[in-house]
């Protein structure tokens, strides 16, 4: 069995950054994630997004902001369950938790945090009866490398903020993108639509709008896809396709923890914002995307503030006989667990006699 002092369920950013707060009060992490390795969305659906609303990075790409996590949390040497999800949890008679993952594995904790983002995802899928046909045979519904598509003829659906960036991102990797959208306006920001238009116009996307892909072709592979417009009237096959995208979104679901007896609200795990993002069961708490309060904002950073103030909580929770006096790391630097030590330099007053 694995023991550790905060068991976090769920390694997006959120939830790496939870581990260096809790280092900073001397406490060990262990994370679960059903995803093969850490990041979450970040590393799975988007890694080569910029994100802008990091402090102190005016841009950096998802991935790359998980790399710099993983390395700010090296010190403090947390562990890792991954490709497990978190199935059951138990409450023993001194108030910690066994939470048992779908692989039988079994980890022992006082404290439990979910951050497990917005769930586990499914994809959307278009009605189009033979895609599951050509699914891992030139269909995908998230783009993990880029490179997959180098020099390939690609066809994209989809009319939001992932069609268009994934569009703009492969017109100079692809040898052809077509972009299906069966709207002429797009949800998307503006000045992504406004890019794809631009790339429209001198070549580099083929925009194809009001219409949808009705219908995939191929023996072994995808060889073509149909396209039907909205009049349905005519009907168009793009040849020689090598890879289909439909990019429209990926539903969250909570999955096993929505039984676990916490509060849910639309999806989402009530937590009490006012203190500590501790949910209806002490000793379990909720943050980041997966969490909901009155005034709640889905963004990175404000998962950032939620991990540092429920730290604090639980230490507390598992030090009740301590008084912790924070710190800030300009003044204690940071004391990683392998016996590393980031300080700033002490300057040196001489006295004069």
């Amino acid at each position: 069995m694995i023991k550790t002092d905060i068991l976090i369920i769920g390694a997006g950013p959120t939830g790496l950054f939870a581990v260096f707060e809790a280092g900073l009060l001397k406490l060990k992490c262990h994370l679960i994630d059903a995803l093969p390795q850490p990041g979450g969305q970040c590393s799975e659906i988007y890694p080569k997004k910029p994100i802008y609303d990091i402090p102190g990075f005016p841009e950096v790409l998802a991935g790359d902001l998980v790399d710099n996590l993983m390395e700010q949390i090296k010190p403090f040497e947390p562990g890792f369950t991954l490709g497990e999800r978190a199935e059951t949890i138990d409450k023993q008679d001194d108030g910690s938790f066994i939470v048992t993952t779908s692989k039988g594995t079994k980890h022992h904790a006082p404290v439990v945090v979910i951050a497990g983002g917005l769930g586990s995802f499914e994809p959307r899928k278009p009605p189009i009866p033979s895609i599951k046909n050509y699914e891992d045979k030139g269909v995908a519904y998230i783009i993990r490398d880029p490179e997959v598509y180098r020099d390939k003829k690609v066809v994209i659906a989809g009319g939001g903020d992932s069609a268009l960036d994934w569009s703009i991102f492969l017109a100079d990797v692809a040898a052809e993108v077509s972009l299906v959208h069966r709207r002429k306006d797009f949800r998307g920001a503006l000045d992504s639509v406004e890019k794809v238009e631009e790339l429209s116009k001198i070549g580099k996307i083929n925009l194809i709008t009001d219409a949808e892909v009705v219908d995939l072709k191929g023996e072994d592979e995808l060889e073509s896809v149909v396209i039907r417009h909205k009049d349905k009237a005519r009907e168009e096959e793009i040849k020689d396709t090598h890879h289909f995208i439909p990019l429209f979104g990926l539903s969250p679901k909570l999955g096993p923890i929505g039984d676990w007896g916490l509060e849910i609200e639309k999806n989402a795990i009530k937590v009490d914002n006012s203190y500590d993002y501790q949910t209806n069961i002490p000793g379990i708490y909720a943050i980041g995307d997966v969490n909901t309060y009155k005034g709640k904002l889905k963004l990175i950073l404000c998962g950032f503030h939620e991990a540092a103030i429920m730290c604090q909580s639980a230490y507390q929770r598992i030090n009740p006989d301590k008084k912790y006096v924070m710190k800030y790391t300009t003044v204690s630097g940071v004391s990683g667990f392998d016996g590393s030590k980031k300080e700033a330099k002490r300057e040196v007053v001489k006295s004069i006699n």
